[in-house]
């Protein structure tokens, strides 16, 4: 089988020609072969409608793909399209519509439908989006504050935590629906997240949510420091405080990881707030372990995972509850690849997509 898979970001997009092959682990349907050849095109820097850049943006895919051949599907990433289960969709042209003029709000990825579903219709085979953003499987519990008329939401690196999720279920030889899993993304955004039998039950979310400080984040912090700040300070300067001056560059002047990594052998201050990184991660990974019981394994994801000493000591502090799978970056066209493939090998049935308002 052949894919074409399209990941739209803010200053590029993310291509890739996909080869997919069936698995060979019979008790591992689900483990597929993959081999991607990877591309990537820049944005058009112009200042037109956003009509235009569209425009520009898919002759460049366009070119990108031609010498490419014939796929079986067309896959994106999926946008803002409002909450639903985890999966792979087909788009149509509602879903493409609805997710670039989504309610949800902006992200790169509500681009990703239209782009998939035009140049499949060019080939004459199907669209899929996969794991979008939005997706939202949490237990009733989970949603549940301290407070009337606050409720936790599901936002989280999605596609990507699923995708690592998967892989560290067949790294410990069990099917990803039959295994609880945890997912540590740690990225410029960080969550950790609970599965249980291919759901992902809670969350600690990203961006403004809960969880670990990351490079740049602030992560959860003291209600009542909180509230002092936010009296003092106007919602849109404190939230690009909290999310872009927070965690590490607040702390120690810095978000550069090889820096940190350089700066923590000799700098006493760098030291204690590193160590104060690894605490909050590990507690948060020992938090979301205890939802329905051990799971099978833990997996570490994300930029920060390629800092290879801080990895090792979140795993000496969280390696007693379960294997430590460590899958550094993002798999991102993969995760995309796998759930279009999944589709059209018959392993797995579409998902059914409604359009759904705020």
């Amino acid at each position: 089988m052949i894919a074409y898979v399209i990941n739209p970001g803010s200053t590029s997009t993310k291509l890739a020609l996909a080869h997919i092959e069936s698995s060979e682990t019979p008790e591992l349907p689900g483990k597929l072969r993959l081999t991607l050849e990877r591309h990537e095109v820049s944005h058009p820097d112009t200042q037109g409608t956003q009509a235009e850049r569209s425009a520009q943006m898919r002759a460049l895919i366009a070119q990108a793909v031609a010498t490419w051949p014939r796929p079986d599907a067309v896959v994106g990433r999926g946008g803002l399209i409002g909450p639903l289960r985890a999966g792979t969709y087909e788009v149509t042209s509602e879903l493409a519509q609805f997710a670039l003029n989504s309610p949800y709000g902006d992200h790169a990825s509500n681009l990703g439908a239209t782009l998939a579903l035009e140049l499949a219709q060019q080939h004459g085979v199907p669209a899929f989006i996969v794991d979008p953003p939005s997706v939202d499987e949490l237990l009733p519990e989970a949603r549940v504050s301290g407070f009337p008329g606050i409720e936790r939401s599901s936002r989280f690196h999605a596609l990507n935590a699923r995708a690592v999720a998967r892989r560290a279920a067949h790294e410990v030889g069990k099917r990803f629906q039959d295994s609880r899993i945890v997912v540590a993304h740690l990225g410029g955004g960080i969550s950790v997240t609970a599965f249980a039998q291919g759901r992902a039950v809670d969350t600690s979310g990203a961006l403004l949510d809960e969880g670990p400080f990351s490079p740049q984040r602030a992560g959860t912090l003291p209600t009542r420091a909180l509230l002092d700040l936010a009296y003092r300070t106007e919602r849109a300067e404190l939230e690009q405080l909290l999310t872009n001056e927070g965690g590490f560059k607040g702390l120690v002047g810095t978000a550069d990881l090889r820096e940190l990594e350089q700066r923590e052998k000799t700098e006493i201050e760098v030291r204690v707030v590193v160590q104060a990184f690894i605490h909050q991660v590990s507690k948060s990974i020992g938090a979301y372990s205890a939802i329905g019981g051990r799971p099978d394994a833990v997996a570490i994801t994300g930029g920060v995972a390629r800092w290879d000493n801080l990895v090792r000591r979140i795993e000496d502090n969280v390696g007693w509850i379960a294997p430590v799978i460590v899958l550094p970056g993002e798999l991102e066209l993969e995760a995309l690849a796998e759930g279009a493939g999944r589709v059209l090998l018959g392993l797995e049935q579409l998902q059914d997509w409604r359009a759904t308002t705020t």
